[in-house]
């Protein structure tokens, strides 16, 4: 693994998926800044309990909801998202499985009106399951593995999924992911998933934090946001760790001396995070059930990286190089958290293409979240990484206006993306969402300039950060599966402009510019 923060995340019931590994002044509050009425189309803020009201109810039918969109008798769904717009429509996501084995890239999303009206189907994959599961002749199934149906790249098949966990050289813990052919024994694919009191921050100045008093002691324990609490690992890698507690409720002193500093920055992360999801996006927890993941500091010695891991809920920081820097700056944060998301809705699955846009996608809310926060320590920027230092020279670790310019990542798409590791070839979604924010060309935003460039040549007109961050939301949560691609994504985003704001608005036409600009036609 190179010094930048890779990633990795969690394999779910039916989808490959990566959500893992990343790579002063004064604040008492967060506040978000002035929004414009949300659109119809815009998800609703929904209640933990409505939330399951909703997915209960979509499991009652899935039965006859599978009989409607005509899959095989062999064919069961089974609910794992439904996100429900201002205007009553759902979207309810699903993965599949055949003949009692799980499908892995099967998952579907069905969009239904408020009056229960069909709209349309998304699907990871549109070919048939139909594989053939008596009779045929199988390969004895590696020692632990299960059997699957493999469904998220080349012909369905029956396949054998083997599960090995070990450790990089860097120190990041791996669950690296085999999948087999049961008929040949050779190898399909291959994947690693691995992918917020006062306090006194070492990125984001003094900032008010959540905790919890049991007797006469705290702990950073957030209770009004699903219970995240933060934890100190003392330089061990495995384990919860140690929950952070103090007496005065005042954490930390702004340095690296002490322990509690990097727990603050953790801690406001994942605070600032949940209140951007829930405030801006209508998303109520990672999940969207009300429930707090858990974070822990401190992460083996002189780690230089971050990850999410959904085998834990949690977030992981280490103190990067000589322990001089915790990788627990606000972007990076809210990029771990939202792998989280991109977990527990699209599932991208993190190979090729669709793994080039988990890491946008997590780079991308990084981002929001930096301005959402509005913290004069850490003002918003299109830098991601920027405080932490990972390169030692003070360049941050990936640039959205001009992704090449941290010499390897793309700033348009070519024949053979998805061959480019995924951190680099996350550019160039991370091109799209700049230039669908700011613009092309020079420009000089909260004191940092960028001069962003197009693949054709072509002059674009931003829609403003705010609406293009509803865009993208909306594509992740009710259009893109886990086989979407850089095509399939300016599909999806298409669609969720015109949803937002109409398919003969000004923000539907930016969006086929902005793609267009980093050539994806």
């Amino acid at each position: 693994m190179t010094s930048h923060i890779s990633r990795r995340t969690a394999l779910s019931l039916a989808t490959a998926v990566a959500a893992g590994a990343l790579v002063a002044g004064s604040f008492t509050a967060t506040t978000a800044t002035a929004q414009t009425p949300a659109p119809s189309a815009a998800p609703l803020a929904l209640t933990a309990s409505a939330r399951a009201d909703l997915v209960k109810d979509a499991s009652a039918r899935t039965a006859e909801t599978a009989k409607e969109l005509k899959l095989g008798s062999k064919e069961k769904l089974v609910v794992r998202d439904v996100v429900k717009d201002r205007d009553g429509t759902t979207h309810t996501r699903y993965e599949r499985t055949y003949d009692g084995l799980p499908v892995l890239g099967g998952d579907l999303v069905v969009h239904e009106s408020k009056s229960g009206v069909r709209e349309g189907v998304t699907r990871a994959t549109a070919k048939s399951l139909d594989v053939a599961t008596a009779g045929a002749t199988l390969k004895a199934a590696p020692s632990g593995a299960r059997k699957v149906v493999w469904a998220a790249s080349g012909t369905p098949r029956l396949a054998y999924e083997k599960v090995v966990a070990g450790t990089h050289e860097d120190g990041t813990p791996s669950k690296l992911h085999t999948i087999t052919d049961a008929a040949t024994g050779k190898k399909i694919f291959e994947f690693d998933t691995v992918q917020t009191g006062t306090g006194k921050s070492r990125y984001s100045g003094t900032v008010t934090i959540g905790t919890t008093k049991s007797g006469t002691s705290y702990s950073l324990t957030d209770a009004t946001r699903g219970g995240h609490s933060t934890y100190n690992l003392k330089n061990g890698t495995s384990g919860k760790g140690t929950l952070f507690t103090d007496a005065d409720d005042v954490w930390g002193n702004g340095t690296t001396t002490d322990a509690a500093t990097a727990g603050v920055d953790a801690a406001y992360g994942a605070q600032v995070t949940w209140d951007y999801y829930k405030n801006v996006q209508g998303r109520n927890g990672i999940k969207g059930d009300g429930k707090g993941a858990y974070s822990r500091v401190h992460y083996g010695n002189a780690y230089v990286n971050a990850f999410w891991d959904d085998s834990c809920f949690c977030m992981t920081y280490g103190d990067g190089t000589g322990n001089k820097n915790p990788l627990t700056s606000l972007d990076v944060a809210a990029h771990e958290m939202s792998h989280g998301v991109t977990s527990a809705t699209a599932g991208l699955v993190y190979s090729g293409e669709s793994g080039g846009l988990n890491e946008a996608t997590s780079d991308i809310f990084g981002t929001a979240v930096e301005f959402y926060a509005n913290n004069s320590a850490d003002p918003g920027d299109y830098l991601i990484g920027e405080k932490i230092n990972i390169n030692g020279d003070g360049t941050p670790l990936r640039y959205m206006d001009k992704p090449s310019k941290d010499g390897a990542s793309l700033d348009a798409w070519k024949s053979g993306a998805g061959n480019v590791d995924v951190h680099y070839s996350s550019g160039i979604a991370n091109h799209f969402f700049y230039l669908l924010s700011e613009g092309s060309g020079k420009k000089t935003i909260n004191g940092v300039s960028y001069d962003s460039p197009t693949a054709d040549g072509s002059t674009v007109t931003g829609i403003g950060r705010s609406k293009a961050e509803k865009i993208w939301f909306k594509a992740l949560t009710t259009y893109f599966t886990s086989t979407t691609n850089y095509a399939k994504a300016r599909t999806a985003t298409l669609s969720a402009a015109s949803a937002l704001y109409g398919s003969t608005s000004a923000e539907y036409k930016a969006v086929g510019a902005a793609w267009a600009a980093v050539n994806v036609k």
